[in-house]
């Protein structure tokens, strides 16, 4: 199974590096780009022995603990048999 971790910025907090992506597309004459938010991706191996509920709590628990700084980043994830 493997776990597909999203970490991004929270709407709250200024993402300067997104920001300056969308003004390059939009320079470069991309239309319709609102808003760009940049972030992070993990991929986690997951025991194949493990039920999904066993995951789905393990995945969190690493999300929470290892891979996003709750204070200014949020995270999503899905899991993939």
């Amino acid at each position: 199974m493997k776990a597909h971790v999203y970490v991004t910025l929270k709407r709250t907090v200024l993402d300067a590096q997104g920001q300056t992506i969308a003004d390059a597309l939009r320079r470069m004459r991309y239309q319709g780009i609102e808003d760009v938010r940049q972030g992070k991706y993990f991929v986690l191996s997951i025991d194949s022995q493990a039920s999904e509920s066993e995951a789905r709590s393990e995945v969190e628990r690493i999300a929470r603990e290892v891979l996003v700084n709750p204070v200014i980043e949020e995270y999503s994830f899905h899991l993939e048999a």
